[in-house]
């Protein structure tokens, strides 16, 4: 099949002044992320893993550049326009959780679907059932303060996934996890990744993280030195998202259809068929990246 860009990175530095002088973060970064790709941004600290990983959540603007993400140049859009755009296609995963103490788990998890304005009672079935799917069964009721930290990631991961966004960007999610919990958690987020063909990019320094990767982005001092396409390492656990009972997938695919709905008068374009996988490894070539300009009605800079 055809690879089919979701992610287009164009020419992007960001500079920060420093007193007299600019820092660079991010050195003339080009990068193209496909549909369905589980994508680790790899590298050590101070690489500017964090500084992408902004750029793609519309966090910071960049100071020359621009970006795509599912048909959407979001480097031209207002602080109105990003906001809405990450409601409609995105999902976070966060090291540190990021669950509000005051909600329980199922609270935390039916959020997107809240601000998307789905249903009180759809929104509480789909929230319970991804909850089940991650093995937190009984503990939907709990409160942050009464979970671990493994339990407070499956939590993270189950409201990144229960509104089935199209892109789901992950800041280090194993960073404070033992490596029983990180396994666990990495298996979640592959199983669920490929059961809604979902487009994953993941920044990470752990190389066991990497691993569970298709499209390998090595960063150094805020530039690619190599991109890796490989055979991802298979989870132990199909089941996790493969096994919704049919009553299930109705509840999740009710939730989505709805988001569907509102979604049809945005100016976003519908993602398209899954790609195969490659493998290869290669250093990384700016110049090989192509635009498809049919993929967005504006251009990047």
């Amino acid at each position: 099949m055809e690879k089919t860009p979701m992610i287009e990175v164009r020419h992007v530095t960001k500079e920060y002044p420093v007193t007299d002088e600019k820092v660079v973060a991010l050195d003339d970064i080009n990068l193209t992320i496909n549909k369905g790709e589980i994508c680790c941004i790899f590298g050590p600290s101070g690489s500017g893993k964090s500084t992408l990983l902004n750029q793609l959540a519309g966090l910071e603007k960049p100071t020359r550049g621009g970006i795509r993400m599912n048909g959407t140049v979001i480097s031209s859009l207002n602080e109105a326009q990003l906001a809405s755009f990450r409601q409609k296609n995105l999902g976070f995963i966060f090291q540190a959780y990021n669950l509000l103490p005051s909600m329980t788990a199922l609270e935390n998890t039916a959020m997107p679907l809240m601000f998307q304005g789905i249903n009180k009672k759809t929104r509480k079935k789909a929230a319970a059932y991804m909850l089940k799917q991650v093995g937190l069964a009984n503990r939907m009721d709990h409160y942050p303060n009464q979970m671990s930290g493994g339990q407070q990631q499956r939590v993270g991961i189950a409201r990144a996934f229960v509104s089935k966004p199209a892109i789901i960007l992950a800041d280090e999610p194993t960073g404070n996890l033992d490596s029983k919990s990180s396994k666990e958690v990495m298996d979640m987020i592959q199983d669920f990744a490929h059961r809604y063909h979902q487009t994953i990019v993941l920044v990470s320094h752990s190389p066991d993280a990497a691993q569970y990767a298709d499209h390998i982005v090595h960063l150094f001092d805020g530039r690619i030195v190599k991109e890796e396409f490989r055979t991802p390492k298979p989870s132990e656990n199909s089941s996790t998202a493969s096994g919704l009972s049919s009553e299930q997938k109705s509840v999740l695919d009710s939730a989505s259809s709805q988001n569907q709905v509102k979604r049809h008068n945005c100016d976003l374009q519908d993602s398209v068929p899954e790609e195969d996988q490659t493998s290869e490894t290669h250093p990384a070539n700016p110049n090989s990246a192509q635009t498809n300009p049919a993929d967005s009605k504006a251009e990047l800079v």
